[in-house]
Order: C-alpha cells, then structure tokens, then sequence
C-alpha cells in the first residue's frame, strides 16, 4: 500500500468510490455526494483543495451545518491495485492543541470492500513522518467507542487512551474516545 498526494490521474477511482456509496467524511456521510457535485464543477480545484497545508480552501462544514475556518491540511490516497480510501493530517501551526471544532489530528476512511486488510494501519503510520516534518510531537485521534476496528488501528499505531469525553454538539455530541500517539523517536 502506498499513500499518494491527490492528483487528476487519480480522480476517477477516487470519483468512483464515491459513485459506490463510500463517504470521506464518517460524520457526514452526505460529503459523498458534496464532492461528486465539486469534481463536476471543477476537478483541478477540487483535487488541489485536498493537500492543502495553507488553508486557502475556505472553511470547513461541520455535521451541524455551521462552518468554521479550515486548518492546515494534507490528504493522502490510500493505494493498492486502485483507490482504497484516504487519511487525512491537520494542525494547528506551533502547537499540537486543537480547537474544539476539530475532533483529531487524524481522519481516515477505507472503501468497505477493502476494511480488514490492514490498510489503516499502514496508512496511519505511514503518515507519521509527515506529521513530524511539521513539527508535531504527538498526534490525537478520536474515535467512537463503538468503532472497535478504528479502535484496533490506532492501538496498533501506538496510540494509547487519553480520555472519554461528548464531542463538541457542533460534531454531533456523541461519546468519544481521545487517543494520543506520540512521534518521539
């Protein structure tokens, strides 16, 4: 499994995940359908919007609705024979604290033909050089405590049980997991 930086050459399989009911964004599963409408109406913008560690894409919308200003970001495609989904790195520049609105450092997705294969833990270990050649010293991650397979990945990765806290009602309120994996050498 290799992590690609989002491209046009890539695009269609990305498109056609999509078109197969997988959603980036596992609080809203309805961005599934937000992007296809982007890449119809501009798909250079649309891809170079992934890797975007200015944070010139505009704001981010949240599972309420409302909308708050993006952080620093990359996006990396998941790829094996094809498209198996993406993991996504934001920050906050000089420090590792996050602001409420943001439930992690980390946010990754595999396309369901291909969950149990291991892609998620290769994925997010594969972008710890990444997050330390930002200068972040650790990563949060959150969960549900429901999702035992994200769960399993991020024990897998290193991380170990911050604390169990309700998400922002902006996210959706619900019970979560806060993990920490830290990238001292």
């Amino acid at each position: 499994m290799k992590l690609i930086k989002p491209s046009m050459d890539h695009l269609p399989a990305y498109a056609d995940a999509l078109k197969r009911g997988w959603s980036p964004d596992n609080l809203r599963p309805e961005a599934a359908q937000e992007q296809l409408a982007r890449i119809a109406s501009d798909a250079a913008t649309f891809v170079s919007d992934l890797d975007d560690p200015g944070a010139k894409a505009g704001p981010v919308k949240l599972p309420d609705g409302s909308e708050v200003p993006r952080l620093p970001s990359i996006r990396r495609w998941l790829w094996d024979t094809g498209f198996c989904g993406h993991i996504g790195l934001r920050w906050k520049p000089g420090t590792e604290d996050l602001p409420p609105t943001c439930s992690g450092h980390i946010g990754y997705s595999v396309v369901p033909w291909r969950q149990g294969e291991g892609l998620a833990t290769a994925a997010l270990t594969g972008i710890f050089p990444e997050a330390k050649a930002i200068g972040l010293k650790h990563l949060d991650i959150a969960t549900s405590p429901e999702n035992t397979a994200s769960i399993r990945v991020i024990e897998k990765s290193g991380g170990t049980l911050v604390r169990r806290y309700t998400a922002d009602r902006s996210l959706g309120g619900h019970a979560t997991l806060l993990f920490r994996v830290s990238l001292a050498d």
